[in-house]
């Protein structure tokens, strides 16, 4: 899970014609940022996105989150709204999860949603990860 920091700020600060252009940008550099055709990053609500990427270990997807946090950054769009940069940032959520039938696949959006909680308390403009664990057999 993906979500643009302090957004809220930006639209008061700028506009909402400029903050769906911000939109936009973000979009396209994070998408820069993937590395396979099977990985996508689609708009999750307001200012919150998702990146799927299939059969990517955590590692592997940490590294794809830490690389669209960089392109993101990147662009250097002003943001004097936020507390976490002078530029737009984003914060991001990871989860990887072993398709488990004893599982919800709601468990993979708990697990991102919940690490991207934590990559917000620790400060924002950053990643954090965990992976799902099995169910016992």
């Amino acid at each position: 899970m993906i979500d643009v920091d302090h957004f809220k700020q930006f639209n008061d600060t700028y506009g909402h014609g400029l903050g769906d252009d911000c939109l936009k940008q973000v979009t396209k550099a994070a998408e820069s940022a993937l590395q396979r055709p099977a990985d996508i990053v689609a708009r999750y609500g307001g200012e919150e996105f998702v990146a799927l990427l299939p059969d990517t270990d955590l590692d592997g997807a940490i590294g794809v989150a830490e690389a669209i946090r960089t392109a993101i950054a990147g662009l250097e769009i002003p943001h004097s709204g936020s507390k976490a940069a002078k530029h737009v940032t984003v914060s991001l959520g990871v989860a990887c999860m072993v398709p488990d039938p004893d599982k919800e696949p709601a468990a993979l959006l708990e697990a991102a949603d919940g690490q991207l909680y934590a990559a917000k308390s620790d400060g924002r403009n950053r990643a954090k990860g965990i992976r799902v664990p099995q169910t016992p057999r």
